[in-house]
Parts: structure tokens; C-alpha cells; sequence
């Protein structure tokens, strides 16, 4: 039953987001984060990042695209390479007005990387995956965002993943 209505609710905000997506296009534009707003970086690496140039979220999706770009980064700033991928990840979904700082990190745990791979989402699943770790790590519902909020993430995904 709540299966039927989530998927119910999704159509609908799909349906109200592609009938207007002219409209939404003009109404919102990708953000750009200062390093200190992400999460997951400490003082410390937003400080070398600096150092090296990267002020920005945006800075670091430009100076960090490439695998090569990835590896020369962490060889300069003497870390693994899985914490540069992290960064990049968070400053990509994080450019999402929708999802912001607020929820990149949330987004991250739930096993989405990528603006392209929520663009590919499907609603539900995500929402389920989001309540589930809601649940299991703060024992709360509550605090999941609403299936309206997270069909509003994949449809500004979509269209930044056109662009």
C-alpha cells in the first residue's frame, strides 16, 4: 500500500516537473559551495586544497575531472585517493540546489555518487534506501526527506545532467 502511493506521489511530482520543465530551467541555476560547506572536509584538507588553488566546489569539479587530475591532487596533497573521489562527489551532487551541503552527504551514504546516477534513480528506491538509512543509523523515520523532496533531486538532476 505505501509502495502503490509513493509510486503514485512520484508520477504526479514527474508529471508536474515535465509538463513545467521550461519554466523550472529558468528558475534555478547549479550551485557553487565554498570547501568549507561540504562536508566530510576538515579544516585541514580544505586548507590544502586551497593551497593548491581550490577554493570552490566548483574549482575542484574543474581541477579535478580527470582520473590523472584525481591522482596528481592526492600525490600533492599526500592522500588516498578515495578521499579526493569522496570531495568530488559531494561537490557534484552538491551542486544541486535542491540537495545542497544539506544533503550531498546524505546522498553519498545512500550509495549515490554521481548528478548522472540520481538522474537515473528511480524515486522510490532512493526514498526507500534514504528511510532505511535514516532507521538504521539515528533509529528515525522523521528525518527522511519527503518522496516530493527527493523526486525534486532526480528531476534537477536530469536536467543538469543534459547540460
Amino acid at each position: 500500500m505505501l509502495e502503490s502511493r509513493v509510486k503514485s506521489i512520484e508520477k504526479q511530482v514527474l508529471a508536474m516537473a515535465n509538463s513545467s520543465q521550461k519554466t523550472l530551467r529558468k528558475k534555478w541555476q547549479p550551485r557553487d559551495y565554498s570547501l568549507e560547506q561540504l562536508p566530510g572536509l576538515s579544516d585541514r584538507d580544505c586548507l590544502q586544497l586551497q593551497q593548491c588553488g581550490i577554493a570552490t566546489a566548483g574549482e575542484l569539479l574543474q581541477k579535478a575531472g580527470s582520473l590523472e587530475q584525481r591522482r596528481s591532487l592526492a600525490n600533492q596533497l599526500h592522500v588516498h585517493l578515495r578521499y579526493v573521489n569522496k570531495w568530488l562527489a559531494l561537490a557534484d551532487l552538491a551542486r544541486i540546489p535542491s540537495v545542497g551541503c544539506q544533503y550531498c552527504g546524505l546522498l553519498l551514504h545512500s550509495g549515490i555518487i554521481s548528478v548522472v546516477q540520481l538522474a537515473q534513480m528511480p524515486v522510490h528506491r532512493l526514498h526507500q534506501r534514504i528511510l532505511r538509512l535514516q532507521v538504521a543509523t539515528l533509529q528515525r523515520q522523521d528525518l527522511c526527506p519527503s518522496v516530493e523532496e527527493v523526486a525534486q533531486w532526480i528531476q534537477q538532476a536530469r536536467q543538469l545532467a543534459v547540460k
